[in-house]
C-alpha cells in the first residue's frame, strides 16, 4: 500500500534528483524537472521537500455506476454495469479535450468527493458491479491510487478498468497494469506530428504501451480512435493506423472510431459525419480488423458484434443497450462455433445505458 505524508498526498517511486537540484519524475515521457513546490504539467504531481509527491490521493471528481460499453469496452462483460471513478489532471495537453473540465482542472474543489480504495471497492460490490474504472481522466496521473483500489478490488473478486492514453514510462506501466485486468487505450491519430501539435505528447511512446500490453501482459486491450475532421481522418492516415494495428497487435483487438463534438480549445472545428465513421470501420475491416465498431452515434450495424467465421450478428447494439446474443457459454458463435476474442459471461449483463451517481 502507499505511504501517505497527508490525508491526500503519497509519496511516489518514480522520480529523481538530478545534479541542479530540481526532481524529475520519472512516470511518464514528459519527464518534468520540478523546482520545490513546484508542480507538473498534470498538477497532481508537486515537488515537495526534494521528492515527487501525489497531491490527490483519495480525492475524486465523482463516483458514478456506468455501462461497461460506455469505456468503451465491447468485447469486456458485456451488459454489466461498471463502477466508476477519475480524480483531477491530465499528462497530455489535448487541444480537444471532451473532458476538460476535469483533466485541465487547477481547482482541487474540483475533487470534492472522498473515498479511500477499500471504500470503493466495498460499493463496487455492494452496487452489484463486475468491475471498478479507473477513468474520466487519465489514471496515469493518479497511479498509486489506482494500483491501490484495483488491490483492493482483486481481493473481493472485482476486475479493474482502465481508460488511458496510454503516455507512460516503462517501470511504472509495469507495476500499474499488474493490476489492472483489461484497458481502452486512445490511439488518439497514427502521426507523430498530430501528438506533438495537438496533444503534446509523442506517437511512439503511446505505440510501444500497445504492444507492451497486448503481447507481455494478459490485460484484455481495445483502442479509440476519436475522429478530427481534417486532423487525423485521412484515408492515409487510417490505412496505416490499421495496418499498424493488424499487423503488430493482431486481428482480435477491436477498435472503436468515435465522433468529435467541438470542445476545449477546437470549438471551431465541425462535428465528425457519420460518414467519417463508416469509413474508418470499412477501412479496419478491410485491412483485417475483425472488430471495428463507430461510437457517439446510434447505428446497430455498425456498433454490433459479427462471427469472423460465419459473419453472423454475435452481439446486438445499439448505443450501450443489448440486443442479440449468440455467444454460447464458452463465448463461440452459436452458428458455426468460431471464437469470438474477449472475457464473457455465460450470459449477458442487463444493465442497458443507464447512469448513477454514487455518493460517499
Amino acid at each position: 500500500m502507499t505511504t501517505l505524508l497527508s490525508a491526500d498526498t503519497a509519496a511516489t517511486r518514480y522520480w529523481h534528483v538530478l545534479a541542479d537540484g530540481k526532481v524529475q519524475c520519472d512516470l511518464c515521457p514528459r519527464f518534468c524537472k520540478l523546482h520545490e513546490g513546484q508542480r507538473g504539467l498534470c498538477f497532481v504531481r508537486q515537488n515537495l521537500h526534494d521528492q515527487i509527491v501525489m497531491t490527490s490521493y483519495g480525492r475524486s471528481s465523482g463516483f458514478a455506476i456506468d455501462p461497461i460499453e460506455k469505456k468503451p469496452l465491447n468485447h469486456f462483460l458485456p451488459g454489466t454495469p461498471i463502477f466508476s471513478f477519475g480524480t483531477a489532471g491530465c499528462n497530455l495537453a489535448c487541444k480537444f479535450c471532451q473532458n476538460w473540465d476535469i483533466s485541465k482542472s487547477r481547482e482541487m474543489d474540483t475533487l470534492m468527493s472522498r473515498a479511500e480504495p477499500e471504500a470503493i471497492a466495498r460499493a463496487a460490490l455492494e452496487h452489484a458491479c463486475s468491475s471498478v474504472a479507473y477513468t474520466y481522466n487519465d489514471p496515469v496521473v493518479f497511479h498509486e491510487y489506482a494500483i491501490d483500489t484495483a488491490q483492493a478490488c482483486r481481493e473481493l473478486g472485482l476486475k479493474s478498468v482502465v481508460v488511458t492514453a496510454g503516455y507512460v514510462c516503462a517501470e511504472p506501466r509495469a507495476e500499474f497494469y499488474r493490476y489492472m485486468d483489461a484497458a481502452n487505450v486512445d490511439l488518439k491519430a497514427f502521426s507523430e506530428d498530430f501528438y506533438h501539435k495537438i496533444t503534446g505528447g509523442h506517437l511512439q511512446a503511446v505505440l510501444e504501451t500497445l504492444q507492451y500490453l497486448k503481447h507481455e501482459t494478459p490485460v484484455w486491450l481495445e483502442l479509440t480512435t476519436l475522429l478530427i475532421p481534417g486532423a487525423n481522418d485521412s484515408e492515409t492516415e487510417l490505412e496505416a493506423m490499421t495496418q499498424w494495428v493488424v499487423e503488430h497487435l493482431g486481428p482480435d483487438v477491436p477498435m472503436h472510431f468515435t465522433a468529435f463534438h467541438p470542445d476545449w480549445k477546437m470549438t471551431d472545428t465541425p462535428h465528425t459525419p457519420r460518414s467519417t465513421l463508416l469509413l474508418a470501420r470499412g477501412i479496419a475491416l478491410k485491412n483485417g480488423v475483425r472488430y471495428a465498431y463507430v461510437g457517439n452515434v446510434h447505428d446497430k450495424s455498425a456498433e454490433s458484434t459479427y462471427c469472423h467465421g460465419c459473419g453472423k450478428i454475435l452481439i446486438g447494439r445499439d448505443w450501450y443497450e443489448l440486443s442479440d446474443w449468440n455467444l454460447d457459454a464458452a463465448g463461440n458463435c452459436r452458428f458455426c462455433g468460431r471464437s469470438c476474442a474477449g472475457v464473457f459471461n455465460p450470459l449477458p449483463g442487463d444493465w442497458g445505458a443507464k447512469r448513477r451517481a454514487v455518493k460517499f
